[in-house]
């Protein structure tokens, strides 16, 4: 009987240092929600390791038509802050935001001075009257730096430094971006700096950089627009005017309206990532490479 005790007591003390040799971490981080890739990206360069990100957008996904999904429902409910780009950009995802949040929504362009939006349409799936694209100026993302620095700090603030730190060093950053911008610009003369886009989505980066705005395919800031066919009359006059050179297509816009102004005035058509980074690894994966990318597509398009 003793022998029988003394087994059991050593097989549950076996099973006990073994349980104690594996325990089960459990995950660190805030529980942080992007809407976007753009505002994920920038989120996880000021949180870093202190941050368990989920970024709501899939890669190439266009934010002005999204739907969200059961996932994006469960992480929006799930989160301590939900970090949106603002002005109405994430239309779509603010009926599950308002019904499903329990943590802090803080959008990251909050204090930007916005440009109006001068299209004449509106749509269901935006109702902006603002430019909501205020990525388009790495001046502005600035911005966003501040507003999610404060908002993580205020929620984590043992590590309120590291935030602040990871902040300023990123903010060197952008204004390193925006004078390689400026440099890159410089090559195309002022008068050349024409633009045709697909919808109203470079408005910043227009007026940061000096360029114009010749015309738009669809002239709204969503991509569900329809432009009539005398609004694209209008604008193959104006390209054959002004002798724009080419035509700046979203990666996520379909490409056959803009094919047909592009055969009817002679011009080429350049697709850019407008709407969304890249995948992990490629060479728009992170904000500064996606600003790289389109600004190195646009100067070799209008040279």
């Amino acid at each position: 009987m003793r022998n029988t005790i003394s087994k059991v007591f050593g097989l549950l003390l076996v099973l006990s240092l073994a349980a104690c040799s594996t325990p089960v971490a459990p995950q660190a981080g805030l529980k942080i929600v992007a809407s976007t890739t753009m505002v994920g990206d920038v989120v996880r360069q000021i949180g870093g390791k202190h941050v368990q990100l989920t970024v709501l957008y899939p890669v190439g996904a266009d934010p002005h038509t999204f739907e969200p999904r059961p996932q994006d429902v469960a992480a929006i409910a799930n989160a301590q802050i939900i970090f949106l780009n603002g002005l109405e950009l994430e239309h779509s995802l603010q009926p599950v935001i308002d019904a499903n949040a329990t943590g802090k929504v803080v959008k990251v362009s909050d204090g930007v001075e916005v440009l109006p939006f001068s299209g004449s349409e509106t749509t269901s799936q935006s109702q902006a009257t603002s430019d909501p694209h205020t990525w388009m100026d790495p001046n502005l993302v600035k911005v966003w730096v501040n507003n999610i620095e404060a908002a993580l700090s205020s929620l984590d603030p043992a590590n309120a430094e590291e935030y602040a730190a990871n902040a300023k060093s990123y903010l060197a950053q952008l204004t390193d971006l925006d004078a390689w911008i400026q440099s890159e610009v410089a090559q195309i003369p002022v008068e050349n700096r024409k633009l045709v886009t697909d919808h109203e989505n470079m408005g910043y980066f227009i007026h940061r950089y000096n360029f114009t705005l010749v015309g738009l395919v669809v002239d709204s800031l969503s991509t569900g627009a329809s432009p009539s066919a005398q609004d694209l009359a209008k604008l193959e006059d104006l390209i054959r005017q002004q002798g724009v050179k080419a035509i700046f297509i979203g990666s996520t816009i379909n490409p056959n309206l803009t094919d047909q102004v592009a055969s009817d005035t002679g011009t080429k058509v350049i697709t850019l990532n407008t709407e969304s980074l890249g995948d992990q690894g490629s060479d728009t994966a992170t904000y500064i490479q996606f600003m790289q990318k389109m600004v190195t597509t646009i100067v070799g398009g209008l040279k």
